[in-house]
């Protein structure tokens, strides 16, 4: 299983990678500049959360490892290790209908609510996920 060194980091691709579902105390990075955008991850075995200048953009409960986090528009794509079944909610536009694909798979449509959460379930165990919100 994969852990991010230093709780969050920007990928190669310009894409974010981070989080830490190994840890048994609560860490946090805040400040985390990002083309622009100020990061803050909050992270362990038990939550992820992920913000952008202070508003939310990703949370799983239990915590999980996020790898190549990519939001462009109304798509968000992003690989998910973790060690059990996960709820992740996404921060995106309010009261709008997404799919969602999980490795390839389409798992079904969502609306999100009028703070713009969307709510979905992800298997997780020995093999990492593919996700794909459109």
């Amino acid at each position: 299983m994969t852990v991010i060194e230093g709780l969050i980091r920007t990928e190669g691709d310009g894409s974010l990678s981070f989080g830490n579902y190994e840890l048994d105390a609560k860490s946090k990075v805040s400040d985390f500049e990002h083309f622009g955008d100020s990061y803050k991850v909050k992270t362990y075995k038990e939550i992820t959360k992920l913000e952008r200048n202070d508003l939310f953009v990703y949370e799983s409960v239990p915590g999980t490892v996020v790898l190549n986090f990519s939001q462009k528009g109304d798509e968000v794509d992003f690989t998910v290790e973790g060690f059990e079944d996960t709820q992740i909610a996404l921060g995106l536009e309010a009261e709008k209908e997404y799919r969602v694909y999980v490795d390839g798979v389409d798992v079904g449509s969502a609306r999100t609510n009028l703070g713009g959460k969307l709510v979905f379930s992800v298997e997780l165990g020995d093999e990492p996920k593919q996700i794909h919100v459109v």
